[in-house]
C-alpha cells in the first residue's frame, strides 16, 4: 500500500509543537494594522492554539 502524502496546504498553515499542540495564526492582520491598537497589534502576533477536536483532524493531516 502506498504512503500517505501529506497535505501541504495545512502544514503551511499550521504547526505542530513538541508536545502535539497545534498553533495557528491569527485573523485580521493582512493589512488596516494602523486601525488596531497596539495591545491588540502586539497579541494577534502570537500565535493561537487550535481547539480539541479540530486539532485531532488537522494533525491526522500533516503527519499522514
Amino acid at each position: 500500500m502506498p504512503k500517505q502524502k501529506t497535505k501541504k496546504a495545512v502544514s503551511k498553515r499550521f504547526k505542530l509543537t513538541k508536545t502535539g499542540k497545534v498553533m495557528r495564526r491569527h485573523q485580521m492582520t493582512g493589512h488596516f494594522m494602523c486601525a488596531k491598537t497596539s495591545k491588540r497589534r502586539r497579541a494577534l502576533r502570537r500565535n493561537a492554539v487550535v481547539p480539541g477536536g479540530i486539532a485531532v483532524n488537522l494533525a491526522k493531516l500533516m503527519q499522514s
